[in-house]
């Protein structure tokens, strides 16, 4: 290993098991709500339609605060911003657990969205700041297996949350389950005011000589786009955003259902549900390990996100084929979720190579709500359909053909710029 190389794993070491582990516990609350539908749902008297609409109208709130968050985040800094979104989502998810009506879920799914949004495009903004684009890859596919982990983590911790709590000081095991998972995001909010650093310049661990090698490495190469309108007027930018809505509504459709589906395939308890749901999700995240390491190695993101995209659509389609054999119809989920999630990362890996300064800041925020309206749009027709067909197996071929989309997307772009998309300036002047 290089000194190089030795100085990016150091820095790797102190951000990223940190920006982890915030990204699992904002994960583990924002589809929690696919767990606790289990109990929920009966004890309410709600209908699978007001479960979908609930679970996607957080991202109404997150798309029109995203943007500014991440602009926010331009002024106060990544600490104070991670610190800001996470004691506010702890709180608003822990109230989840007083939910009584369908208005009350609406509200507070919809005031989860406000309080998370910026998060995640902040953390890759950040990532930025002290990665040069060659080494994205590799470093957001490792803080984006949180969001399979978080799963492979609260998978079991909800059904045995759920299963163990139901009925302890006369609270159901949902409520337990909002509150419970709801503390950890509280307490990592405060150990984020001491921890992070907003800076290259500010981190106290490097040296001097470190601190201007990786400042060095991050001059932005001509052409480059820092105003925060060129995020807005690029045509890539928006072509982007459809590519990850695309890729994205396979990603909702999957965590916030599969629960559900477990169900379908003839598991009853709420642990062998949660138990079982892991499976997809650990393989999903050595996967995207792999796939990340192997874009960064070739310097290659479009096939990298070509083709997970179209294995993760095989395998939603296959998992419905291979219904009435729950093994391998795990087995197919398995496949999906690993295609999945490795294809998400990598569309990272474009977006970030042609934005700088305060257009990266506006533009990855813009990418990732638009994108993130799929979280509604998902959770919403899949409810739609398992209530109208009761089945979810149309919603599985929804979401198929949405990663398809995504795909023949990424390849049209691919072939209408030459294969550089993430040449802002020449994307620019088509």
């Amino acid at each position: 290993m290089t000194d190089d190389s030795k100085l990016y794993a150091r820095v790797s070491l102190r951000l990223i098991p940190f920006l982890f582990a915030c990204y699992v516990c904002a994960y583990l609350d924002r589809v929690n709500v696919g767990f606790a539908k289990l109990q929920m749902l009966d004890e309410l008297g709600w209908s699978e339609v007001v479960y979908g609409f609930g679970a996607g109208i957080f991202f109404i709130g997150y798309f029109f605060f995203e943007v500014p968050s991440n602009l926010l985040m331009l002024r106060i800094g990544a600490r104070r911003t991670i610190a800001r979104i996470m004691i506010a989502w702890g709180l608003i998810s822990a109230a989840m657990m007083f939910v009584s009506t369908p208005l009350m879920f609406y509200v507070l799914r919809f005031l989860l969205g406000v309080a998370e949004a910026g998060f995640f495009p902040g953390v890759i903004f950040y990532l930025t700041l002290w990665f040069p684009a060659a080494r994205r890859g590799k470093v957001v596919a490792l803080f984006a297996t949180a969001v399979a982990i978080s799963i492979v983590i609260g998978g079991p911790l909800s059904g045995f949350i759920m299963s163990h709590f139901d009925g302890v000081s006369a609270l159901s095991g949902w409520q337990w389950l909002f509150l419970l998972e709801g503390l950890p995001s509280i307490a990592m909010g405060f150990v984020a005011l001491n921890y992070l650093d907003d800076s290259i310049d500010e981190a106290r661990w490097l040296s001097p000589t470190e601190k201007s090698y990786l400042k060095q490495q991050l001059d932005p190469p001509a052409g480059t786009h820092h105003r925060v309108v060129d995020a807005f007027r690029l045509p890539v930018v928006w072509v982007m955003a459809a590519i990850y809505f695309s890729l994205v509504m396979g990603l909702y459709g999957l965590n916030f259902w599969i629960p559900t589906i477990m169900r379908e395939l003839g598991y009853a308890s709420v642990l062998q549900i949660g138990l079982l749901t892991a499976i997809p999700f650990a393989a999903a995240a050595l996967c995207m390990v792999l796939v990340g390491h192997n874009a960064d190695r070739t310097n290659e993101r479009h096939w990298h996100i070509v083709i997970p995209a179209a294995i993760g659509a095989i395998g939603l389609v296959a998992s419905v084929v291979l219904v009435d054999t729950p093994a391998l119809a795990i087995a197919a989920l398995t496949v999906a979720a690993c295609g999945i999630f490795s294809a998400i990362p990598q569309a990272w890996g474009l977006a970030t190579g042609f934005l700088a300064g305060g257009a990266a800041a506006a533009g990855i925020a813009l990418i990732n709500s638009v994108g993130n309206l799929s979280g509604f749009v998902a959770p919403s027709a899949i409810g739609w359909i398992k209530e109208t067909t009761g089945s979810t197996a149309s919603g599985m071929y929804l979401l198929a053909g949405s990663l398809m989309l995504g795909a023949v997307l990424v390849l049209l772009v691919k072939s209408s710029v030459g294969g550089r998309i993430s040449d802002g300036a020449r994307v620019n002047e088509q």
